[in-house]
């Protein structure tokens, strides 16, 4: 396995993403912190919508890129549609797709065609640059999550985790 697909999936920065959404009820995974900005529903959801466009572009499909900051967080309609346990499913299937192109080294360097803020013109990178820039988005929104959680009490997880 080499280290971009550690960041995708595995535990290269942090604790694994797997681990770091395992054992939180949907009500958990819903609730709003008084502080924060969103749920832990709508960060994982967050990062599957980006996930998804970054795969379609890797299979050359240019999905727009959104009008808005808010397309690419769930709305009531979305919540609705897709409980904790259906999104934490989407996120590995998503997950292990973007890992396996990570681990296909014939392809890394390969470039792909990128949409971009509208008004801007089209963007051309590697697969291995965006799966980077996916890895990197990510972290950061795991890192709010861990965040949420612990604000939560409800970190470590039951596999356990990083508490410093």
């Amino acid at each position: 396995m080499n280290e971009l697909e550690e960041a995708l999936i595995r535990d290269s920065y942090a604790v694994s993403p797997e681990h770091i959404i395992e054992g939180l009820s949907d009500e958990l995974a819903h609730h709003v912190i008084a502080q924060a900005p969103r749920s832990i529903y709508a960060e994982l959801w967050h990062i599957c919508y980006w996930q998804e466009v970054s795969l379609d572009w890797i299979r050359g499909t240019q999905t727009p890129f959104p009008a808005n900051m808010t397309l690419p967080f769930p709305g009531p309609e979305q919540t609705a549609a897709e409980t904790w346990h259906q999104l934490c499913k989407r996120f590995r299937s998503c997950s292990a797709e973007a890992a396996s192109h990570a681990r296909d080294l014939t392809s890394l360097d390969d470039p792909i065609l990128c949409t971009s803020r509208p008004g801007e013109p089209l963007r051309s990178m590697t697969i291995r640059d965006q799966l980077i820039s996916l890895a990197a988005h990510n972290a950061y929104h795991f890192g709010r999550i861990v965040l949420m959680r612990q604000m939560l009490n409800t970190w470590p997880p039951p596999s356990g985790g990083f508490t410093w």
